[in-house]
C-alpha cells in the first residue's frame, strides 16, 4: 500500500531571492493564456524580473505560494501609479494550475485587501480580461464592482475589465 506523500504549502512574503522564480509563474501563465507583452499584459512590466524591490516599496505587499518549496503563484497590492492616494490596485495574482481550484486565490486576495485596509486605503481597483472568467468571478465574489472606464496609469491597455471596490 503506497501513500501518498502530503503536499507543503506556504504562502509567504516575496523576498529577492523569488525574484526569477515568481517571474517565471507569471510568464508561463501569461502564455498558457495567450496574454503577451506586445499588448501591454504583466509581461511587458519592466520590473517584472524584480517584484521584491518592486513591492519594498511604502504600502505595497507580494506573497508567493510555494508547494514543496516550489514557488507556484503569487499576489499583491500597491498604491496605484497615477491614481489618488486613497486607491490601491491588486496586482499580479497569477497562479500555476497545480494550485487552481483550492481558494488559494481568493485568500491571497482577501490577505491584499486586509493589508491595504491596514495602509490607509479606501478603494480597490484591478484590470483584468474577459478571457480569464474564474479571475473576473472571484472578483465579482469579492465585492469588486465593474467600471467603464481605467483608473491611474497602469499600462495595461488590453485589459478590457476593470473593477472597483470600497474597503
Amino acid at each position: 500500500m503506497t501513500t501518498a506523500t502530503p503536499v507543503r504549502l506556504l504562502v509567504r512574503p516575496i523576498t529577492a531571492e523569488d525574484n526569477a522564480a515568481i517571474a517565471n509563474v507569471i510568464r508561463e501563465v501569461s502564455a498558457e493564456h495567450g496574454l503577451t507583452a506586445d499588448k501591454g499584459y504583466t509581461v511587458s512590466d519592466p520590473n517584472l524580473d524584480s517584484l521584491y524591490q518592486l513591492y519594498s516599496l511604502p504600502r505595497s505587499a507580494y506573497w508567493v505560494i510555494e508547494v514543496d518549496g516550489r514557488i507556484a503563484g503569487g499576489g499583491g497590492v500597491a498604491p496605484l501609479q497615477g491614481g489618488e492616494e486613497d486607491i490601491c490596485e491588486l496586482q499580479k495574482m497569477y497562479f500555476l494550475p497545480m494550485l487552481r481550484g483550492q481558494g488559494l486565490a481568493k485568500r491571497l486576495a482577501l490577505q491584499a485587501l486586509d493589508f491595504a485596509r491596514q495602509h490607509g486605503f479606501r478603494r480597490c481597483y484591478l484590470e483584468t480580461t474577459a478571457s480569464l472568467t474564474q479571475a473576473v468571478g472571484l472578483y465579482e465574489h469579492l465585492g469588486f464592482e465593474h467600471i467603464g472606464h481605467a483608473m491611474g496609469a497602469t499600462g495595461h491597455v488590453d485589459c478590457e475589465v476593470t473593477m472597483l471596490k470600497t474597503l
